[in-house]
């Protein structure tokens, strides 16, 4: 009994140390009372349309996060297999807001009748996740494109699917 006691008191062989470094500190927790914010764009990859987070200081508008898509991804993103499809347009995209809904106007010289189906998924799903008026989920907010305006004045409407590409709303 004695023997086990003094086992015991001995700490089982472990011996006593200081500090030992680990590591950086734990990140991806916010600090108590400050709010994040983040916006969603939407690129090409090599499996088909992914999205990506990017920290903002507030919430965008359909507008602002078109613009972060007109530029392209980031290097680290690029290093990911990530690309757009979205044609040079800058200050030419434009997209307007009310309730539950974004216009996006596309420039006469790229509204060709023609975008592709990749093109529209990375433009809508990318303005539906943005801080549109209403606060309906992205799935739910209706995208009307306006597409080459001096052919047609009649927008197609679509939605992001929870997938990241575009369905065409009927009815």
């Amino acid at each position: 009994m004695t023997v086990l006691l003094a086992a015991t008191a001995a700490g089982c062989g472990i011996s006593p140390t200081g500090p030992v470094h680990a590591g950086a500190p734990a990140s991806g927790i916010r600090q108590p009372g400050t709010e994040a914010h983040s916006v969603r764009l939407y690129f090409a990859g090599p499996y088909g349309i992914r999205s990506v987070s990017r920290p903002t200081d507030r919430p965008l508008s359909p507008q602002r996060a078109l613009d972060l898509l007109l530029e392209g991804p980031t290097p680290a993103e690029r290093d990911r297999g990530l690309i757009t499809q979205v044609p040079p347009m800058a200050g030419q995209l434009t997209a307007t807001t009310t309730k539950g809904a974004v216009d996006v106007l596309v420039p006469g010289e790229v509204g060709s009748g023609d975008l592709d189906v990749t093109t529209v998924s990375q433009i809508a799903c990318t303005a539906a996740h943005a801080e549109v008026p209403g606060n309906e989920p992205a799935t739910q907010v209706d995208i009307r494109i306006h597409e080459n305006l001096t052919r047609s004045r009649t927008p197609w409407t679509v939605r992001c699917g929870p997938n990241g590409n575009v369905t065409p709303v009927t009815g």
